[in-house]
Order: C-alpha cells, then sequence, then structure tokens
C-alpha cells in the first residue's frame, strides 16, 4: 500500500472532510508534493487511513477527477495526472560576493573551463559497471553503521597510492576519506580549533578555500607568491606568529610552478620551531604534465605537522565528491573521533568503487592516459593563442592569459560564457584587490578536440568586444592571426 497522505483532517471544522481531503491533495499536487504519474492509495485504503467513511474518500477523488487532478483506471489505479509545468521559480538572490556567486563565476559550463576532468578521457562505462555492483553489494549487505573514518578497502589503496605516486607512507589508520577537497578542509579546521589566529594564505590563492577560512573566523594573511612558489621569507616576516598556512605545493594554485626544495624546507622548519601547522592540499599533485610529480610536503614532514588534503576531482569526477585527507600520526586519533560526530565519510558505494577502480590498475592506467592526452590539448592550446597574443603561459593545468591593468576580467568571463567559452577570471584568485592582476586561465583539460584555433578566435573577438565597452582600460594586446 502506499505510503500516507500528508493529510490532517480537523473533525471540527465546518468544512467537509472530503472537502478537506480534496483541498489537500489538491495543494500537495500543486506544491510538488505529488508528481505526475505518482500513484494514489485507493479510496479504500485512503479511507482506513484516515479513519473516515469510504463515500467521504470517494467524492473527494471525484471532485479531483473531475478538476484533471487525477485519473482512474482499473490496470494503473488512481495516479496524479500530468499537467503543463509551471514556470521554474528562479534561484533566490545571492549577496555580492557570497560564495554561491563566487561558485558560480567559478563553475561555468563551456570549453576552457577550469577545475574539472576531460569527461571523453574518463572510461565511463567500466566505472559504470563497478559502481553498480558496489551499489548492489551495498543494498544486500546486512544493515550495518560503517567506519566514519571511510571504508578500510578504500583508504588502503590510497595509501598504497600515495606512497608510490606522492612519496608519502602513511598507514590507513592515519586516512580519512571526506566530501571532496572542501569536506577536508572542514575537518581539519574544525579538529585544529584556530579561531581567531592568524593564517598564511597563497596571494594569488583559491577563492573558495580563502572564503572557507574567513568562516571560520581565522585572520587571512596573503603571502605572495613567485616562480618559487609562496614567499616563505615574507611570511615570516610579515606574520611570524601564524598558526597556520595553506599551500598548495605541487603545483601552485592558480600560477602553477612547484615550491621550490629550499623554501620547502623553510616551511616545514616554521611550522616545526612556532608549532604551525600546515595544510597541504594536494591541487593538480599527480596531474604534473613534464616529468614526475614533486613529492608531497607531508612526505618530508618529520615533526608532524603536515596535514595533506587530496580529492578525486581532477582525476576522476567532482561529482563525486570524495576526497581524503591524511592525518599526522599524533592527530589521527582527533581526526578520527571528529569525523565520526560531526562529518563522517560519504556513503560506502562510491567509496568501494573508487577502491576497486585502484585496486585493479584501472585509476593508474586512466592517469597515464589522461596525461597524455592533456599535453596534446596544451600543445594545441598554446600553438594556437600564439598567433593571438604573446601574453599566455602555462599554469599547471590551465595557460594564462594575462590583461591589461584595470580590464574587468569578471566581465570578460561572464560574456564568454554566450560564445560557449568559460575561463576563469585571474582576479578573484588575490586576496587583495590593490594587487590584483587581471586575467583569465583557460582550462586545458576543456580544451576541444577541434577547432582549437576557431575557438581561440571566438575568444579574442568576445574579448576585444568586451574591452570595447569598458571605460579606462589600455587597449588590448591582440594581433590579428597570421594568414596561411
Amino acid at each position: 500500500m502506499p505510503n500516507p497522505l500528508p493529510i490532517a483532517l480537523d473533525r471540527s471544522a465546518r468544512t467537509p472532510l472530503s472537502e478537506q481531503i480534496r483541498k489537500a491533495i489538491a495543494a500537495a499536487i500543486d506544491n510538488g508534493v505529488l508528481v505526475p504519474g505518482a500513484r494514489l492509495p485507493s479510496w479504500l485504503d485512503l479511507a482506513a487511513q484516515l479513519g473516515v467513511a469510504r463515500g467521504t474518500v470517494r467524492a473527494a477523488y471525484d471532485k479531483l477527477s473531475d478538476a484533471q487532478h487525477i485519473v482512474s483506471s482499473k490496470a494503473g489505479g488512481t495516479t496524479v495526472a500530468r499537467r503543463p509545468r509551471k514556470a521554474a521559480k528562479p534561484d533566490a538572490p545571492v549577496a555580492p560576493g557570497s560564495v554561491v556567486e563566487m561558485f558560480r563565476d567559478l563553475s561555468g559550463q563551456g570549453h576552457f573551463r577550469m577545475g574539472v576532468p576531460a569527461q571523453d578521457s574518463l572510461p565511463a562505462k567500466l566505472l559504470a559497471r563497478i559502481r553498480a555492483r558496489a551499489v548492489r553489494a551495498e543494498l544486500s549487505a546486512v544493515m550495518r553503521y560503517v567506519d566514519p573514518r571511510g571504508e578500510l578497502e578504500l583508504r588502503r589503496e590510497i595509501a598504497a597510492h600515495l606512497a608510490i605516486a606522492r612519496g608519502l607512507e602513511c598507514s590507513p589508520a592515519q586516512i580519512v576519506i571526506t566530501s571532496g577537497f572542501s569536506g577536508g578542509l572542514g575537518l581539519a579546521l574544525r579538529v585544529l580549533g584556530l579561531e581567531g589566529r592568524r593564517v598564511w594564505m597563497e596571494d594569488p590563492g583559491f577563492p573558495l578555500t580563502r572564503k572557507g577560512l574567513e568562516l571560520a573566523r581565522l585572520e587571512v594573511v596573503p603571502i605572495p607568491v613567485d616562480a618559487n612558489g609562496v614567499d616563505v621569507e615574507y611570511g615570516l616576516k610579515h606574520a611570524p606568529d601564524a598558526a597556520l598556512a595553506v599551500v598548495t605545493p605541487g603545483q601552485q594554485a592558480p600560477l602553477g610552478p612547484p615550491l621550490s626544495p629550499k623554501r620547502r624546507a623553510q616551511l616545514l622548519d616554521w611550522a616545526a620551531q612556532s608549532g604551525a601547522v600546515i595544510i597541504e592540499d594536494d591541487y593538480l599533485g599527480e596531474l604534473q604534465l613534464d616529468g614526475r610529480a614533486a613529492p608531497a610536503l607531508a612526505s618530508l614532514d618529520r615533526a608532524g605537522r603536515v596535514i595533506h588534503l587530496g580529492s578525486f576531482s581532477k582525476t576522476i569526477s567532482p561529482t563525486l565528491r570524495l576526497g581524503f585527507l591524511v592525518a599526522p600520526e599524533p592527530l589521527a586519533a582527533q581526526f578520527a573521533d571528529v569525523a565520526t560526530c560531526l562529518v563522517p565519510a560519504p556513503g560506502p558505494a562510491v567509496q568501494l568503487s573508487t577502491a576497486e577502480f585502484m585496486r585493479d590498475g584501472h585509476y593508474i592506467r586512466h592517469l597515464r592516459r589522461t596525461k597524455r592526452a592533456y599535453c596534446d590539448r596544451r600543445d594545441a592550446l598554446t600553438t594556437a593563442l600564439r598567433s593571438w597574443s604573446n601574453d599566455a603561459r602555462v599554469a599547471g593545468l590551465a595557460v594564462m592569459l594575462t590583461l591589461p591593468d584595470k580590464t574587468a576580467d569578471v566581465e570578460i568571463a561572464r560574456a564568454l560564457l554566450a560564445h560557449g567559452l568559460a575561463p576563469a577570471p585571474l582576479s578573484p584568485w588575490y586576496v587583495s584587490p590593490k594587487r590584483a592582476q587581471p586575467g583569465l586561465l583557460l582550462g586545458i583539460a576543456t580544451v576541444p578536440d577541434r577547432g582549437v584555433p576557431a575557438a581561440c578566435r571566438r575568444l579574442f573577438e568576445a574579448i576585444r568586444a568586451q574591452s570595447r565597452i569598458q571605460e579606462g582600460p589600455a587597449p588590448l594586446r591582440i594581433r590579428k592571426p597570421a594568414t596561411r
């Protein structure tokens, strides 16, 4: 029998019970609680549920049928009628500068989008089969509370992978499975409890990380970035008392350079001597396109000061919402306690399917294929861009196109969405608007397989058109492509 409908009857009211039932069902249909095609209880069953006479429910159903709210048939029973959809309500407005607005600016659909892997390189059918098996196993298993740190099989596979790919030796007990990078960051900030303290933040750096630190009530200190990564000397001079540093040492986000060995040593020495903690965002760490990836910063940590955060968003898919955190051994028990009480791991099916994908060698092969494809796309993009501008350079898994000072890169990026192009504006990555440099970040993973020159032509035509309606900036340094 279908689940009871949310109908509350007031037997003291003057409105007849049949009319109360009709109004309640009609409201549920209009509000979308009962969708078209949803099956209703028979009038006999509903009468029993509500404790009323069968004729009362039948009268209500007859009125609903007359109004074409429901339809009845001997084979299909009583169902909600198919009706024209109401216009969807627009999203509630968001405040300027809010996290939601910031995320929308960074996540437009189209070519050159950053932060997502190439969809055509993913073995989707294989993953679907593995995921289906994991879902069936989850549904047929004995009901139980799963380990809030994450499934042991996945933690074992991650530990083995980190030892090989990132030079980081850890035990499964140090690993906590999280809901992506943001889940790991939130877990770390809860455990550390550094409210009111100062934190080093790369400038430029990932805007959502910066917003997360601000929401955790930390005082963000912007630390400049150069060709050797974050400037540790600057941090030591301007904020030596900071309790935390959040860095992307593998490939700096968004500029791309790895943190130099000298600065890695300086950063670790500062943390060990001052008692500070380092959160290592392993942004694109294993997707180094040229040569072997630099080892994880946590692999060099001997004082237990580095918390390593990774995810599968850029290697498999951001829709998994699957990441992991490697806690220093002295803090592993505390991370497990907080995860158990406040931020448990995602459901087991996605974890077990990812573990099987890694265990059977599919993950490593997928990474090799992906890196080869990205190298080809990077080369095609940089070749096409040289026809238009000299102000483009590779920055990790993006090509950064710098724009003249005062250019409104956010407005340009929004205008490009209408052309099917979704590069990310560079200026929001800076902590200080005074230091912000305008530019566009063109994601390599989403470069089109064909028609790269045409896509670049649309890009620069849109930039030039947008620059004409802006006041103040110097003319864009764009030249016409050479004719062949």
